[in-house]
């Protein structure tokens, strides 16, 4: 059975770095014989701004329900974006604001502090591109956007293993440098495309 992986672009713009190694990553993963779908945050229409917490009502748009739908067909989450200011842009943290719900991603147990994780059974890939060196990242500025995406976020909601790929410094990168990122994208893909579902839940 084919693995099922979701590529999410979370760059606004797409003629980015990150938005020709999402394009890579997907290629790579279907020419091994993955089910791939994408989804680029910049092309839904949603409002990013979750206006009243979780303790309003705000009905979710098409493009989040699809988009929910996406996430709950998934394996295999691949989550490709920027590092902008220590994490994430403010378009991906809308969408996940907006879409990783209680009820959906996760639910807290009455009367208690722990959680019910209901996105368990999925893995997840990070690519991250960043104008620092991934060094200074990692030890200068202690990684908050890798700590929120994986542990404050997707394992909360259940998700793991969460695998981390940062690249960079993308600023004073050349062509072949560039190249050389899209193509570890594609050979990414390929490798987890060729998985069994069995073979990523053991990993």
């Amino acid at each position: 059975m084919a693995q099922r992986i979701l590529v999410i672009l979370g760059h606004p713009a797409l003629n980015s770095l990150c938005a020709g190694m999402a394009t890579a990553y997907a290629e790579g993963a279907q020419a091994a014989g993955a089910e791939v779908r994408r989804l680029d945050l910049s092309t839904l229409h949603f409002d990013p701004l979750l206006h009243a917490g979780h303790y309003g009502e705000q009905p979710l748009e098409p493009d989040l329900l699809a988009a929910q739908a996406d996430i709950a067909w998934a394996e295999h989450l691949v989550w490709v974006y920027p590092i902008w200011w220590g994490a994430m842009p403010a378009l991906l943290k809308g969408f996940i604001d907006r879409v990783l719900l209680p009820g959906y991603a996760f639910k807290y147990r009455q009367g208690s502090s722990l959680w019910d994780k209901l996105l368990a059974g999925r893995s997840a890939e990070l690519l991250v591109t960043m104008d620092s060196p991934p060094w200074y990242f990692r030890w200068v500025t202690r990684m908050p956007g890798h700590h929120q995406m994986k542990k404050a976020i997707l394992e909360f909601c259940g998700i793991r293993p969460v695998k981390v790929h940062s690249f960079g410094p993308v600023r004073t990168a050349d062509a072949k440098r560039l190249g050389a990122w899209v193509a570890q994208a594609r050979a990414l893909g390929a490798r987890h495309g060729g998985r069994t579902p069995a073979t990523v839940a053991a990993s």
